[in-house]
């Protein structure tokens, strides 16, 4: 199966040696990593499968969060990690999307403007959610950015998984409809006005054309049922990389070409563009070094576990949730036969590539 490491291996070279002065450190690095995944530069095992009579490498992984490789499977795992944040209440899917217009900003300044949109879109739910004729309840919030069209063009977003209720500020708890949070259309008014404000105590306000701050900002909320099945949704979001290496079907003549789904025809279309043109628009989804891509707000904040237990206690039992959620490790089989392989040594990376 054609990988996006064979591309990088293939077109990196030139790629680096074109743009390689202007590229950032972190895109080079994840392209170094990608290439040398699972490969013997980094090491790994020996093993021996009896069923087949053959001996099977294993090579080690480059854990960079970029990597298609690597991603895949740590899904479950945090899945299992969120058991006690689950609530017992139905939970909403809440979208927030930078204006096109600002997508320049962001890109060279991803820290600051990333940042400013976890923060503006957070305190704009929480602060609707707090009127009476809503919610009238502090909110539970769990969000994780992404960045990336199907296409690989360059759209950041925030998606919330929401609790459908919260507690009030005397302790009680209090749901919403089951089908309706808060009013999009005011809440897109308010995330505007607090990414304005935030943006005015940096220098890059003045880079921002006026008649931003006059147009509608897209925001969506749907819901998505109980807890558990909230994070299962969410779950893919956070551990899901830019292009998978199965959407990849193509490498001839310098171009790439790979699958997406269109959107609003759900039809499977496909792109072809050149290598140099793959590997921009992949880089460009690569983050910041130790940026943190998912965040806990409200009684999902680390800060307010104590406002958590208070919502167990006043809602039912969520033993029932939490066992909705599992996690199994694998044994390490063999890809042939499916039986289990005995390792026979280990051996050492022979250094990354520079």
């Amino acid at each position: 199966m054609l990988e996006l490491a064979d591309i990088f291996r293939l077109h990196g070279p030139q790629y680096r040696a074109q743009f390689g002065a202007r590229m950032l450190p972190s895109h080079l690095r994840a392209m170094q990593d990608i290439e040398t995944c699972r490969t013997a530069t980094l090491g790994g095992q020996l093993y021996y499968c009896a069923h087949c009579d053959q001996q099977r490498y294993s090579y080690h992984s480059c854990k960079n969060r970029h990597c298609p490789k690597c991603q895949n499977e740590q899904a479950n795992e945090w899945l299992q990690a969120q058991k006690e944040l689950l609530l017992p209440t139905h939970h909403f899917l809440a979208t927030f999307t930078l204006p096109a217009e600002l997508r320049p900003l962001a890109r060279s300044h991803q820290k600051t403007i990333y940042n400013l949109l976890f923060r503006a879109s957070s305190q704009a739910l929480q602060q609707l959610a707090q009127d009476q004729r809503f919610v009238g309840a502090r909110l539970g919030m769990v969000g994780v950015l992404h960045t990336w069209t199907r296409q690989l063009l360059y759209h950041p977003h925030v998606h919330y998984i929401v609790t459908g209720g919260g507690l009030t500020d005397d302790g009680r708890w209090r749901s919403s409809r089951q089908d309706f949070l808060v009013p999009v259309k005011a809440l897109s008014s308010i995330f505007r006005a607090k990414f304005r404000d935030q943006l005015k105590n940096s220098a890059l306000f003045a880079a921002v054309a006026p008649c931003l701050w006059r147009k509608d900002w897209v925001v969506h909320s749907e819901p998505v049922g109980s807890g558990a099945q909230a994070f299962q949704y969410l779950a893919p979001y956070i551990f899901r990389v830019a292009l998978s290496n199965n959407r990849i079907s193509k490498l001839e003549q310098g171009n790439v070409t790979f699958s997406y789904k269109e959107s609003a025809s759900d039809q499977l279309k496909h792109c072809t563009i050149t290598a140099a043109e793959f590997i921009r628009r992949f880089l460009q989804h690569v983050l910041p070094p130790r940026f943190i891509k998912v965040r806990y707000y409200g009684l999902l904040s680390p800060a307010q576990r104590q406002l958590l237990q208070i919502a167990k206690q006043l809602l039912p039992s969520t033993s029932k949730l939490k066992r909705q959620v599992t996690f199994s490790p694998s044994a390490l089989l063999c890809p042939h036969c499916r039986q289990p392989l005995t390792l026979l040594r280990s051996f050492a990376p022979r250094g990354r590539a520079p």
